[in-house]
């Protein structure tokens, strides 16, 4: 529970009443779309999706997990080259072009 309280104070994560039962969700004055907690989720709800519509198997579940983010998908990122390495490849290009 102290987790949980943790995050409610770090991350805006709050307890609510959703028809009787206990729904945690994020308060939006905190923790906005675009905010790297909300991407987490969203990345953990994707593979849970993928699971129960049997898209990915329970171990391939449980490994995605035990390494995240390492095997995340969801949040694409993309390693960007030097402006000096871009250069050359142009440079390159360029050349066999003519």
């Amino acid at each position: 529970m102290h987790t949980l309280f943790a995050l409610e104070d770090i991350y805006g994560l709050k307890v609510k009443n959703v028809d009787g039962q206990p729904h945690l969700c994020l308060d939006a004055s905190i923790s906005a779309p675009v905010s790297s907690v909300d991407k987490m989720l969203r990345a953990w709800l994707q593979q849970t999706d993928k699971l129960k519509n049997v898209e990915i198997s329970k171990e391939e579940y449980d490994e995605w997990r035990y390494k995240y983010p390492e095997l995340d998908t969801y949040q694409k990122r993309a390693k960007i080259p030097s402006q000096e390495l871009s250069d050359y490849f142009v440079k390159e290009l360029t050349k066999k072009e003519k």
